[in-house]
């Protein structure tokens, strides 16, 4: 069911399917929650699913001005609010995943559960700040189609460019006609983002970790090294995926899904 949450300054698209324990499916940078619609058909029969288009994203509204990681998770905590869930699985792909924890961070009794899905407790280093910069000047130089275009392929492995260059090209025709003020404030809230590890060690909660072999957006190492954090750790390695998991190896990642939510349930 498509529903829309107005608030003063802003509308919030978000889906909601199934019935059962409440999960919330956050996408991440330069995406919509039709990221996650194979998850979707395959967990809906068994749990509560709320997919949300994060401000600036999809059908929600537009956004020209600056945010942060903490604003966009509480735009999560009024749909939660909205919706009268008092406790949820959330599991974040890539900027989806900095919005969870900031959101973990505020509001951790809210969570049953956090997933990090390409995702990463570390704050920016310098490297990365500086291309996420250049890339923000690319944007601004030749807009977004021509971002899109270029930075998409790179999401996958090598493998999924070879073989399924269908999956590419629809990822680069959906995404292309994103707003260039979206995306550069997502960078900029991005870069401004904190370190976050000590939120992953302070939760009392399961804590999801999914990897991709090939990824070169968020290194396998990290998420490696932040998986011996939380007191309770699901770490998931997909050996053929890069940094889009869900469309790569689409199979394995619901099976992942499945067996971390009935671990959840069963607590």
């Amino acid at each position: 069911m498509d529903k829309t949450l107005v608030l003063e300054s802003k509308t919030l698209f978000y889906r909601e399917e199934g019935q059962g324990m409440p999960v919330v499916l956050l996408h991440g940078f330069a995406e919509d929650g039709a990221v996650w619609d194979q998850q979707l058909d395959a967990l809906k029969k068994n749990y509560r699913l709320l997919i949300p288009d994060l401000y600036g994203s999809g059908r929600s509204s537009t956004l020209t001005e600056a945010t942060s990681m903490e604003a966009l998770a509480e735009d999560l905590l009024q749909i939660l609010d909205h919706e009268a869930i008092s406790q949820c699985v959330l599991i974040g792909h890539s900027m989806g995943g900095y919005v969870g924890l900031a959101f973990a961070q505020k509001h951790p009794e809210r969570l049953l559960a956090l997933g990090l899905f390409h995702s990463t407790a570390y704050p920016d280093s310098e490297e990365k700040k500086a291309t996420r910069r250049k890339a923000i000047e690319f944007i601004r130089t030749n807009g977004s189609a021509a971002f899109i275009k270029q930075s998409t392929p790179n999401l996958f492995a090598a493998g999924t460019r070879d073989n399924r260059p269908g999956l590419i090209n629809d990822s680069i025709e959906r995404y292309s006609s994103f707003l260039p003020e979206a995306l550069i404030a997502y960078y900029e809230a991005m870069i401004a983002r904190p370190d976050r590890t000590e939120v992953l060690a302070s939760l009392n909660c399961p804590i999801l970790f999914v990897v991709g072999t090939y990824d070169q957006a968020v290194s396998p190492q990290h998420a490696l090294e932040q998986s011996h954090l939380p007191s309770l750790s699901h770490i998931h390695i997909l050996d053929n995926s890069a940094h889009m998991g869900m469309l790569e190896e689409t199979d394995k990642s619901n099976l992942v899904l499945q067996s971390f939510l009935n671990f959840v349930t069963a607590l």
